[in-house]
């Protein structure tokens, strides 16, 4: 196989993953608490756009994950290209993919196992949603554009489709014993109807499956509505970030790549709601629809683009430093998020005093203490980052 130049790594994606790890991390200033402290409106807008809805809709927090996944799929023409560069057979990049979806999905069950009596086997979290889809994203890297997008097609049509065939509860299911409140004010009717919390197609999937794995009790139901089969839209927004990704590496101008991600935007929040309204497909991001796929996706390619022109195009670096160090150790931030955050905060307790975080009063000790717990995560990451050392799977 012959070589080419390796692809130049765009410092936007990098700035823009550190963002979306970013917002993920500062969940630990718990905004909500400070806002019930001190309720004002300041504190209350902050705090609604730190805490997903409860189904239908969506807050900043709420495209943490469509972003996370979406960049992904941006990142892997650079990554093809790369590995292209150096010789590797097509062979050996498979291989490095199954390991690398293998990675994700047992690192995701390892994380929503910490704190558990057992392996809690439950495939939700963001690391193993994008594991099970990956080596299918992989795949269509050395496809054509038109079965890219007739893949996406396929993915979120039939996905669609299954949701819609699969049959409604019957008339007086007890939507109790599936953790839904019998005055639930969500529940749909009509075809949004088949896409209702913990009676849909996903849910029974997981009464099954999730029950094949050694577990304390029966699964019956998960408490937000998430569920494995969520891969497959997920899937989606990968496809949608490796289109993007194919059109950042393309020999066009600046304008004409701010251009395609500004329509795929528009066009992708526009279709996402009218899907909506119809009724045909609700936005939910919980289960994912498809309608969440597009939507969540326009806003996506709009982040992007206004990453790009602002730190490639106009050149404007500096400001993103920190978010740059975040961003080029995602994983290791993701890890670390999960595992050593209340330990951070209890060293910081036994060394400087029980109450070093209520100096302006109780009301504003959570958002002291996370903050401290921020700091202490990114002096980590620019430690690893001088270093070069970054956590690759």
């Amino acid at each position: 196989m012959s070589t080419t130049t390796p692809p130049q790594r765009l410092t936007s994606m990098d700035a823009y993953r550190g963002f979306v790890m970013f917002l993920m991390v500062a969940e630990v200033l718990h905004l909500a608490r400070v806002a019930a402290a001190h309720p004002n409106w300041f504190w209350n807008f902050l705090a609604k756009h730190q805490t997903h809805v409860e189904w239908y809709g969506a807050t900043l927090h709420d495209l943490i994950q469509p972003s996370f996944s979406f960049l992904v799929g941006v990142a892997l023409p650079y990554s093809i290209a790369s590995r292209i560069a150096k010789g590797e057979s097509q062979s050996k990049m498979f291989a490095h993919a199954a390991k690398r979806a293998l990675i994700l999905i047992l690192l995701g069950v390892f994380l929503r196992s910490v704190g558990k009596l057992q392996t809690n086997w439950t495939f939700e979290d963001t690391l193993s949603q994008i594991g099970m889809g990956y080596l299918f994203l992989f795949a269509l890297g050395f496809r054509s554009t038109k079965i890219v997008w007739a893949s996406l097609a396929v993915v979120l049509v039939g996905y669609w489709l299954a949701f819609v065939l699969y049959p409604l509860p019957p008339a007086g299911f007890d939507y109790t014993a599936v953790g839904v409140a019998a005055d639930w004010p969500y529940h749909a009717s009509g075809v949004a109807a088949h896409f209702n919390k913990n009676s849909n197609l996903a849910w029974a999937f997981d009464t099954w499956f999730l029950n094949l794995f050694r577990r304390a009790k029966e699964f019956t139901h998960n408490g937000g509505g998430y569920s494995t089969l969520s891969f497959i839209p997920t899937l989606g927004t990968m496809i949608l970030g490796f289109i993007a990704g194919r059109w950042m590496r393309e020999e066009t101008s600046d304008k004409a790549k701010l251009q395609k991600l500004a329509i795929a935007g528009v066009a992708g929040i526009a279709l996402g709601l009218a899907l909506h309204y119809s009724g045909l497909c609700p936005s939910v991001k919980k289960i994912w629809t498809p309608s969440w796929t597009i939507f969540s996706g326009g806003w996506c390619f709009l982040l992007l683009a206004g990453f790009y022109v602002l730190v490639d195009v106009r050149g404007y670096k500096r400001w993103s430093f920190p978010l740059v160090v975040i961003g080029m150790n995602s994983i290791a931030i993701y890890v670390l998020s999960h595992l050593i955050e209340k330990f951070i905060l209890a060293s910081f307790r036994i060394h400087f005093g029980q109450n070093v975080f209520n100096v302006f009063g109780e009301g504003y000790s959570w958002l002291l203490s996370g903050w401290a717990a921020i700091a202490v995560f990114w002096l980590m990451l620019y430690w690893m980052y001088k270093k070069k050392l970054f956590i690759r799977i």
